[in-house]
């Protein structure tokens, strides 16, 4: 189990991260969600070891990570930017990153079987000696992500992996992402929606540095649900007023208000008499039967009976005050520098009782220091021409 106590990072005067806490049972995918600056990418690097926590600690199956690094082996890590030598072929590439997690570079049944695992799981074999400098941006995610499970990590770590891809690319590495997620611990930090609602089994939502809530996306949109809404389209010789009195006084709804239908040009002789209403409902209410039977005694065509549902970006909304939930094409850049504190916002406990899955990174053998030297000697690919 991987487990996050108390982390707090501060630069100076500035926190970054404020009192975080959660765990994470093994065999789960947890996805970390929360608006640009939020705190998540710092969070990631102090769980993967890349930065030490001010205050707190992170163990894995009570090793704490920063006390003995050989526990780092057991994490796989795919950063944001993904650190790769565009000069190099795919095969090339993923023999050295072999070589620094401490195998012999593919020499031998040991290595050449790792490469070929990681590179059959993230379909990379119609590419495995092409340059990689040539490889579409999707491509390069996978290499990317073969080089982070080629030690077979009992945890792998993903921060934003499908940022900057096109839709078809984006379905591929969201489909490897769930076969990863079979065969290990999975961590995901992303601020994309659909990916949290469509991957993960539990979310933990993050603004200003700290915990704002936890849960399955079922669980935390009926948390943030409050009263239900019902649409309901009416035709016929419908006379508004009438309409709007009978339905107020329907068991279980709050209040009945008409909802302009809207013009498309192609309205149909009788819209005029089409009425919309919006039925707000008391709390765990269910009028929806009662409607049906008051529309057959009135003599009502009942085109439509909508239930509104909270989705996980009306709580996302509600809960960071982001009237604009972020999109896969916006990039995270939640860096020390670019991370932003709210004015007087109170550190708060978080629960430690998450049980979400997480997805893993490309970490070398826990040393974090060889992931670094890859990053600084890195060229730039985005230049890359798409294959």
């Amino acid at each position: 189990m991987l487990v996050a106590n108390g982390l707090v990072r501060r630069y100076g005067d500035f926190t970054a991260v404020r009192d975080i806490s959660f765990s994470v049972p093994e065999g789960e995918i947890l996805g970390i969600l929360g608006p640009n600056g939020a705190g998540k990418t710092t969070t990631i690097r102090m769980i993967t070891g890349f930065l030490p926590p001010t205050v707190g600690q992170v163990t894995l199956d009570g090793v704490d990570l920063h006390q003995d690094a050989s526990v780092r082996a057991r994490l796989g890590y795919l950063p944001e930017t993904v650190a790769l030598y565009p000069e190099m072929r795919v095969d090339e590439y993923l023999a050295f990153r072999e070589r620094l997690h401490g195998g012999n570079g593919g020499v031998g049944n040991g290595g050449a079987q790792a490469i070929d695992r990681a590179v059959d799981a993230c379909l990379l074999g119609e590419v495995r000696h092409q340059i990689i400098g040539t490889l579409s941006k999707g491509y390069r995610q996978r290499v990317g992500l073969a080089a982070a499970i080629l030690h077979e990590p009992q945890v792998l770590v993903l921060d934003e992996p499908t940022v900057g891809l096109d839709p078809k690319q984006i379905i591929a590495i969201r489909e490897l992402i769930r076969e990863l997620g079979r065969e290990r611990t999975l961590l995901l930090s992303t601020h994309i929606l659909p990916e949290v609602e469509q991957l993960c089994d539990r979310v933990l939502i993050i603004d200003g540095g700290r915990i704002v809530a936890e849960g399955t996306p079922r669980e935390l949109q009926q948390k943030a649900r409050g009263q239900a809404q019902l649409t309901v389209t009416l035709a016929g010789a419908v006379d508004a007023g009438e309409a709007l009195g009978a339905l107020d006084a329907v068991p279980g709804v709050a209040s009945a208000d008409e909802v302009a239908l809207p013009a498309t040009g192609d309205e149909p002789d009788d819209a005029a008499t089409t009425r919309r209403v919006r039925l707000t409902c008391d709390a765990g209410a269910d009028p929806r039967a009662d409607v049906f039977h008051l529309a057959v005694e009135r003599g009502w065509v009942l085109l439509e009976m909508a239930e509104r549902r909270v989705s996980l970006e009306d709580v996302f909304v509600r809960l960071t005050g982001q009237a604009d939930p972020a999109v896969a094409a916006v990039h995270d850049g939640e860096s020390a520098e670019t991370e932003i504190e709210p004015a007087e916002a109170e550190p708060v406990q978080a629960d430690d009782s998450i049980s979400d899955d997480a997805i893993s990174e490309d970490s070398i053998s826990g040393d974090a220091n060889s992931e670094d030297s890859i990053s600084e000697d890195n060229h730039d690919t985005d230049d890359a021409e798409t294959r």
